[in-house]
């Protein structure tokens, strides 16, 4: 009795651990908010534990739970969805059914996951594409690449960039009556980190070059560089992200070895030479005034680690990372920022950068936004808020598309 007692009044300390976050007075459904909250911070505390014990790898039960999601290629009266392979690789189409007097649009969605986890096939991915696929008559590509640390960097990329270029030949555009200038590449989250990339990539490959008319990256992660910007500190704790899990897991992207977690953890993990770099992501010089607050820039500690991982310095891991000539030629983008989100600041900086070469650049700051939001437009946690993040973005590509 005493020992059950015991784990009883251990959990509810533990519990109440997780519970308790102070939060922002201009968050939409706070308690809801805290809820989504708890359950990861319990998911992440689960899969360290299991780790520990040996039961299985800190992303596994991750995994596991995206699993539990995933949903079949179910056609309806308006869509034909079919899971099929591009250049060898699993993606998920989806067609819409009515006639159209001209070629359709096309949106190539990345989906997020931290590299680790997710699927296009999960539910509230699925709900997205369909919705997208209704709204504009378009053609919607969901790419289901390869994940971290199985597959670690750059085999995501890899697959990202393998499907597109399948996509983009004229002859399965023509198949699937798509217009040739008319097609957007969208991301969230580190899907947006691919999705940005691959533009950059494209936009700068002759063969490629203007075949992409938009992106749109939802509230993205682009760089690896400095792990301690303003809105690393202010939200170090979450909500949804805390500074310590989303780093371990895009460590895993790049390496299983702990070092590199523990000397990002110090921003500590940039190798020797690298100085050059930091100008790309000082956010000092690129973040504007309202967000700077009273943050003091310190540069990341270079050389301390043994080995080198050359993912750290290679922009396509980093899209931050690419020069201003190299951002020159990019085309219209949208970019959402969520005000209390770990990742605020890259999408800003982007924005910042994009802007000062040119680029076309729509904006939306969501004030009371939080990471992750689009993602739970089915489950209540983020109802009202996700929504109205869909529908902006639906309604800037109704317009540009």
């Amino acid at each position: 009795m005493g020992y059950k007692t015991l784990c009883f009044g251990f959990s509810c300390i533990l519990f109440a651990y997780c519970v308790y976050l102070p939060l922002p007075e201009n968050i939409e459904e706070p308690w809801r908010v805290r809820l989504a909250d708890v359950l990861i911070k319990m998911t992440s505390l689960a899969a360290t534990l299991f780790e520990n014990i040996g039961l299985m790898k800190y992303e596994g039960l991750f995994s596991i739970i995206t699993t539990m999601h995933f949903t079949k290629p179910v056609s309806d009266e308006n869509i034909t969805v079919i899971d099929t392979n591009f250049s060898d690789i699993p993606v998920r189409l989806y067609l819409p059914k009515r006639k159209s007097e001209r070629q359709r649009p096309a949106v190539i969605h990345i989906h997020g996951g931290a590299f680790i986890t997710g699927s296009c096939k999960v539910s509230t991915y699925d709900d997205l594409s369909r919705w997208t696929a209704n709204k504009l008559s378009a053609v919607v590509v969901g790419i289901e690449y390869r994940l971290a640390p199985q597959y670690p960097f750059p085999a995501a990329l890899e697959d990202c960039i393998f499907v597109i270029k399948y996509f983009l030949q004229d002859k399965v555009l023509a198949e699937y009556g798509v217009d040739t200038t008319r097609i957007c590449i969208m991301g969230d989250s580190s899907g947006g980190t691919l999705a940005a990339t691959v533009v950059q990539l494209l936009q700068n490959d002759p063969e490629y070059k203007g075949r992409i008319k938009a992106q749109a990256l939802i509230y993205p992660g682009l760089q690896l560089i400095d792990t301690l910007l303003p809105s690393h500190r202010e939200y170090e704790h979450g909500p949804i992200l805390s500074r310590e899990m989303t780093i371990k897991l895009v460590c895993l992207y790049v390496t299983e070895d702990k070092a590199l977690f523990q000397a990002a953890l110090r921003n500590e993990h940039m190798p020797e030479g690298s100085r050059h770099l930091l100008k790309f992501v000082n956010w000092s010089d690129f973040l504007p005034e309202k967000f700077k607050k009273n943050h003091v820039y310190t540069e990341p500690i270079l050389g301390k680690l043994t080995d080198t991982y050359p993912a750290l310095v290679d922009s396509r891991a980093s899209p931050l990372l690419a020069s201003d000539s190299q951002l020159q030629s990019l085309p219209l983008t949208y970019i959402v920022t969520c005000e209390h989100d770990l990742l605020r600041d890259d999408g800003l900086m982007y924005v910042t950068r994009l802007r000062n070469v040119g680029v076309p650049v729509t904006h939306d700051h969501i004030e009371e936004g939080i990471h992750g939001a689009m993602s739970f437009t089915r489950a209540p946690v983020f109802l009202h808020l996700g929504l109205r993040i869909r529908d902006r973005y639906i309604s800037w590509l109704e317009e540009n598309l």
